[in-house]
Order: C-alpha cells, then sequence, then structure tokens
C-alpha cells in the first residue's frame, strides 16, 4: 500500500460554511499517514463553488484545525512549492490543461440551454432511465463550435466518456470496484462562469501538488471513475484512494445529521469538548489498532495507524461514548490546567470562586459548558415552585424550620458548615435526605446539584443567607 514515494496527502474542504466533524476525521487520517512516513500534510481550499461561498469561513477553517491543535506543511496561508492552494488563484493552470483535453478530444463544448438539460431530464425520469446528458453537442463541427462561441453563446465543458467500458480500480478500505461507463454521465468540467467543477480541478491539483494519497468519503465514491478517466487521458499515474464510510447519528440510523446534535467541528469546542478528546475519539470511528486500548496521544495514533486497519462498517457517533472520552481526559489535567479552561466557560466566575468549584466539580462535569447549568445558581437566583421543596412530602411547617435553623446555624458557622448541619439534623431528629432536598433546592432551585454544602464557600455567606429567605418566602 505504501511504496518508496514521498507520502503527501491533503485535505480540501469548500469555504460554504463551518468544518464538519466527518471531514475533522478523514482530515485526522491524511494527517496521520503522512506523519508516519515523514510525509507531508497539504491543506488546499477548493472555492470552485462560488454561488454557496460564505464570506469569511476560510479564515475559520483554518482557525478550527488549528484549535484541534493540527497544522500543515503546505497551504494558503504558509504557501508551499506548488501553490497556489486556492482553487480560484489556479484558473490559468485549468485553463491550460483543458484545452489539452479540447484538443485531444477527450472534452467538448456543450451549448445546451439549462432549459433543455431540465427537459432531457424530466423526459428520462419519466421513463424511468438513468438522468444523463445525451451527447448531443458531442459531434458538433468546428465550424459550428466556432460560431458559437464567436455569437458568444454561453457553454460548459464536458468530459468524454467512453461506451460500455468497465472501469475497475483498487480501493485502500473496500478492495476491488468496477464500474461501467454506460452509468457514466459526460460530466461537466468547466462551468459557464469559466469556473472549473470540483472533479476536473481536484485531479489537475491532486496531479500537480503530487498527492499520493487520497481520503475521502464514500459519496464520492461513483465519482472515482470519471477521475480515473481524467488521470488516463493526461497520462498520469493515479494516487491511491480510499473511500471512508459515513458517520450515522447516535441511533445509528441514517448519515449524522444537524437533527442529532452538533456536526460542525467548531462547535463541539465551544460546547466545551477538549480538542485531544475529540481527536481520540474521531480515531477510533473508522479505524482500530488491532487491540483493546482506547486512549490515544497525537503521536501514539500516528506510530499506530495502519491503512489495513480502516473499517468497511459505518460507524455509530456514540455521544455517551464521546462525553466518556472527554470526561477522562478532563481529569488528567492539573488543576492549574483546569483554571483555564473553568475560567474560559465561566467568565463570571472570581478566582477564588474557581478555586473552591475545580475539586468539586472535575469529577462530576463530562464537557465544560455543563459548568453553566452546574453552577447557574451561584451567579443568579433560580426561580423554582415550591412544591419542589416539599418534593420529599415535607410538611410546609416542617420545611420552615429546617430552613430557619439552618439559617442561624449559617450565621454562626458558615466556615465549618458540613459537621454542624449533621449535627442539627441529628439534634432535631430529621430525615437527613429530607432534610438537603429542601435545603439544596432552597440554595441550588433545583433536586439534581453538585454537593451543595462543599459550594456555598463560592456562594458566600450573605447570598446563602438571601437564598433561604426566598425559599421561606416561597412557602408561607
Amino acid at each position: 500500500m505504501i511504496d518508496n514515494k514521498i507520502v503527501r496527502t491533503r485535505i480540501a474542504p469548500s469555504p460554504t460554511g463551518e468544518l464538519h466533524i466527518g471531514t475533522l476525521r478523514t482530515l485526522l487520517y491524511d494527517y496521520a499517514l503522512a506523519k508516519k512516513y515523514n510525509g507531508q500534510f497539504i491543506f488546499r481550499l477548493e472555492d470552485t463553488d462560488q454561488k454557496r461561498y460564505i464570506q469569511g469561513s476560510e479564515i475559520r477553517l483554518l482557525e478550527t484545525i488549528k484549535d484541534y491543535g493540527l497544522s500543515w506543511d503546505e497551504g494558503p496561508d504558509i504557501g508551499g512549492p506548488y501553490g497556489p492552494y486556492v482553487q480560484t488563484e489556479r484558473l490559468e493552470i485549468y485553463n491550460k490543461y483543458i484545452k489539452e483535453l479540447l484538443d485531444k478530444g477527450f472534452a467538448y463544448y456543450c451549448f445546451c440551454t439549462q432549459e433543455r438539460l431540465d427537459n432531457l431530464r424530466a423526459t428520462q425520469k419519466s421513463q424511468k432511465l438513468l438522468p444523463r446528458y445525451d451527447q448531443h453537442c458531442l459531434n458538433l463541427s468546428k465550424k459550428d463550435i466556432q460560431k458559437n462561441l464567436d455569437n458568444k453563446i454561453p457553454y460548459t465543458i464536458r468530459l468524454v466518456v467512453p461506451k460500455n467500458e468497465t472501469i475497475v480500480f483498487e480501493d485502500l478500505i473496500r478492495g476491488k470496484i468496477k464500474f461501467n461507463t454506460n452509468e457514466i454521465d459526460d460530466q461537466v468540467l468547466i462551468k459557464s462562469n469559466g469556473i472549473p467543477t470540483y472533479h476536473f480541478a481536484a485531479v489537475i491539483d491532486d496531479h500537480l501538488m503530487k498527492i499520493t494519497h487520497v481520503f475521502r468519503g464514500e459519496e464520492w465514491l461513483t465519482s472515482t471513475p470519471k477521475h480515473l478517466l481524467l488521470y488516463r487521458y493526461f497520462g498520469w499515474e493515479t494516487p491511491q484512494f480510499a473511500h471512508l464510510t459515513v458517520l450515522l447519528n447516535p441511533d445509528g440510523k441514517g448519515k449524522m445529521s444537524k437533527r442529532s446534535g452538533s456536526t460542525h467541528a467548531r462547535t463541539f469546542l465551544e460546547e466545551g469538548y477538549l480538542p485531544e478528546a475529540m481527536l481520540n475519539f474521531l480515531m477510533l470511528l473508522g479505524w482500530n489498532p488491532g487491540n483493546n486500548q482506547e486512549f490515544f496521544t497525537l503521536d501514539e495514533f500516528i506510530k499506530a495507524f495502519s491503512l489495513e486497519h480502516l473499517h468497511k462498517k459505518a460507524p455509530t457517533f456514540d455521544r455517551k461514548k464521546l462525553d466518556y472520552f472527554n470526561g477522562y481526559y478532563l481529569r488528567q489535567k492539573s488543576d492549574q490546567e483546569l483554571s483555564v479552561l473553568f475560567k474560559k466557560f465561566l467568565p463570571q466566575a472570581s478566582d477564588d470562586q474557581i478555586k473552591i468549584l475545580i475539586p468539586i466539580l472535575k469529577e462530576r462535569i463530562t464537557k465544560l459548558s455543563d459548568l453553566q447549568t452546574q453552577t447557574k445558581f451561584l451567579f443568579e437566583d433560580v426561580d423554582y415552585q415550591k412544591d419542589l421543596l416539599l418534593k420529599k412530602g415535607t410538611d410546609p411547617k416542617l420545611a420552615i424550620e429546617m430552613l430557619q435553623k439552618s439559617k442561624e446555624l449559617i450565621k454562626k458557622y458558615f466556615s465549618n458548615l458540613s459537621e454542624n448541619l449533621l449535627n442539627l439534623i441529628k439534634e432535631n431528629n430529621w430525615n437527613t435526605g429530607e432534610f438537603f432536598m429542601v435545603f439544596r433546592v432552597a440554595i441550588c432551585g433545583s433536586e439534581f446539584t453538585p454537593p451543595v454544602v462543599d459550594c456555598l464557600p463560592a456562594l458566600g455567606q450573605e447570598k446563602t443567607l438571601r437564598k433561604i429567605d426566598i425559599a421561606i418566602a416561597k412557602i408561607n
């Protein structure tokens, strides 16, 4: 699978939005293969789809990848020997090669209007035929072509696909794959605006940038024979292809989509997933080490990575598994490291509050955004119904008694509260679970909270007393 060539891989996202988490997984495998064999990993921007271009998204793509701790050896921001690395800056290069195909008869001008193409497809659909171009313009004379060009009739340039030919290639994951050319459309190579399509530009760029291995999603599998024809027409050696499985929704049904949660790599960081946890999780969504090892640093993954262990079966994007990984990596952080992270997700907290919260919460959160929910009561009065205070069937009078006596105790012993509260419960023969339900809801506004007494130093004596007063007023 790996010959003596220098391994060169690439990731080539389009600036049409945020980086998809599936693209990040592809990037990770590209990166690992290149680094394992001391090769180069290239970032290229495929911006030929100008209709869907989103201003500024190219910067977001670069920043997101860097925020995951990954880098590239060549790219639009750092240059390299095979630039430019932005496709719209390479139009002269594509013009040179499309002219070569036209001259050799491997491509042709198509002057069909959109109306004709729409009618053609409608007819084919009604007859239950495979939608494809009917090669109406394939045999136009040179004279007719020149006349149309002189009259400035809009045109595209299409690939000549031979009839009834079998195209075979060896996919690194799926093995031998065959296509019959009768099922392949005469793909548009140059659009009417003069900009190449993905199919043409990607082949030209991969060849000129000396890409040896192409990782991409399985949705591009049916495009591969078109690309192989281009390599053949130019007389170029083809790279090795690996078509990765899609990521499935957490329920295992269907391709991962927004209806099941985040799909953008940036969003996971914003939700408080650590880059190293996300990468470790993604490593195992399509690859396994051949043993039971779960946790990998990036360097360990690069060392262990192998093409032979890439999966054919689509993996499920298991959120619980991701939370498990993230919780593990959070617990490996020192308090000093966590202090920086906690501050980012709790900007309203003081340094003293964060110092108190770290040992309490580091074992309880799975992602950093959980901090906002877990500590909401520290920064605002959480509204709740009085019935929540009495959830365990507590008599209202008893609840008020518990809260009033707790209030007096807090005024005296705020610095040594845990032991004194337990003594108070024992002296009054209260049910411990019942007491702490009333006390927890009074302080936090919720029945599910971090250890409430341990959190009180972060809340402060004055605010604690005020919350108890609010609870008493609700019951009265």
